[in-house]
């Protein structure tokens, strides 16, 4: 029977917390993707959109919260539905964000080269082949996959390291933010915000699913709780104030944008928020590339922040005996699990090669994983409060099960949201993205219970839950 005797690294401060949720949260979605929600379902449509998701986080984030603080271990998810439902469950819940955050990385890989077209036009050459109208060339998915490799060459170098890049990063993403919601703000005009409401409930509900994937983030927190060297209490603080300063920012770039660009201009922009920057400064092209920069910080700061997330829930499946446990092995000097970030990098690294139209793809699919995820966890949540009253709570909601209920049930509905027959129901690349995902985990999962068999997973789990109760 294997343990991993190797401990991960209780290094992390309040800093490194808050810039490790925030930084993953607001990646570059803010960037590319701004306009798509204003053209989608109107100005005020967006901002409703992101409302009821960001209110729809705060409630699962509530219950994250209490739980994390509860039960600071690496992989998060893993810890609190195996406690709460068993050792199935617990697959079922961290293969599902593990998916969310395996996309998010497969994003950032193809948002890089995209951005590289507003900086550099027609760097774009060699071109390779065809997919969803889009030419895919060497040069545009080259910038992606060395991107990624950089990337997972940060992360296998140790979260402190990661932690201080992202720090820098998130101050340059703020910096930018700032200006582009100032700027657009003072200088824009109400009129520019009509339609306020577009493509009726159809337009509203399309992008509410695309919000789970622009909040996660938060849940790295819980996934890195071991590396976490601050009070249990803080952990859940810092959390819910990261998805407070994420709605409060995306808000407010809608808002923004929506102020300072005509509708027509939003059509023909191929990067609304570096347009929108210009025209707020002026037409300034030196202030477009300068939001352009911060908006690459978010790729990276993103980037790096779900390499953690991912990397750590594989590392919890793994020593579990649910995932092959080579996954689960630290990096003896580096305190990294560095197979895990390997098999991330081999998963999202060819991302590029699928070309711009995976964006949505990768969005959409992640999505879905996500929203599972999290109502699983709000389920955890409820079963916990009736089956271990007792346990210890450093951050207790008030009301016992009810904001549990609450959360459950937002997360159920806007997981309905993707199905077939709705409005906003996933296309084919999507179905088939979840469908190769369930099918690899199915095999691993079955794989590994052969292996190690089902005794040493219940007894890994049991023994690492006492080990901080």
């Amino acid at each position: 029977m294997l343990e991993n005797e190797q401990k991960l690294l209780k290094i992390l401060g309040n800093r490194d917390v808050l810039t490790l949720a925030f930084g993953a949260m607001i990646g570059w979605g803010w960037v590319v993707t701004a306009g798509l929600w204003i053209t989608g379902a109107g100005s005020l449509g967006a901002i409703l959109a992101f409302a009821i998701g960001g209110l729809m986080v705060i409630f699962v984030g509530l219950t994250y919260a209490e739980l994390a603080s509860a039960l600071p271990l690496a992989g998060g998810e893993h810890v609190y539905s195996f406690k709460a439902m068993g050792r199935m469950a617990s697959f079922i819940t961290t293969w599902a964000i593990i998916l969310g955050y395996v996309s998010v990385v497969a994003f950032e890989a193809v948002a890089l080269p995209t951005v590289f077209e507003y900086l550099i036009p027609n760097y774009s050459q060699g071109y390779l082949y065809t997919i969803a109208e889009w030419d895919v060339t060497l040069t545009w998915a080259g910038v992606g996959i060395l991107g990624s490799i950089l990337i997972a060459w940060v992360n296998y170098r140790g979260i402190k390291f990661s932690t201080s890049i992202m720090f820098i990063l998130t101050l340059l993403i703020i910096i930018a933010g700032i200006l582009l919601i100032t700027g657009s703000t003072i200088g824009g005009s109400t009129q520019n915000m009509e339609p306020l409401f577009d493509n009726g409930m159809a337009g509203l509900l399309t992008v509410l699913i695309m919000t789970p994937f622009m909040f996660v983030g938060f849940d790295v927190i819980p996934q890195s709780a071991e590396e976490i060297n601050l009070p249990q209490k803080r952990i859940g603080q810092l959390l819910i104030f990261s998805v407070v300063l994420a709605i409060v920012w995306y808000v407010s770039v809608i808002f923004g944008v929506s102020r300072i660009l005509t509708p027509a201009e939003l059509n023909e922009s191929t990067l609304v928020t570096a347009d929108a920057m210009g025209k707020a400064f002026g037409g300034s092209q030196m202030m477009s590339n300068i939001l352009v920069l911060g908006g690459i910080g978010g790729i990276l700061t993103s980037w790096i922040g779900f390499y953690v997330g991912g990397s750590r829930a594989i590392y919890a499946l793994a020593n579990a005996g649910m995932l092959p446990k080579s996954l689960g092995e630290l990096h003896p000097r580096y305190k990294t699990p560095h197979k895990a970030i390997l098999l991330i990098a081999f998963l999202s690294t060819a991302a590029p090669l699928l070309g711009r139209p995976a964006l949505v793809w990768f969005v959409d699919a992640g999505g879905l994983g996500l929203v599972v995820a999290w109502l699983m966890v709000a389920i955890s949540f409820i079963i916990l409060r009736k089956k271990d009253p007792e346990m210890k709570r450093p951050f207790k909601l008030p009301g016992g099960t009810t904001l549990g209920w609450v959360a459950a049930v937002m997360a159920g509905g806007i997981a309905t949201l993707y199905m077939p027959g709705m409005p906003s129901a996933l296309g084919g690349p999507e179905w088939i993205i979840i469908g190769v995902w369930s099918v690899l985990g199915i095999i691993l999962y079955n794989v590994s219970m052969a292996k190690y068999g089902k005794e040493f997973a219940d007894e890994h789990m049991k023994n690492e839950i006492d080990r901080i109760a």
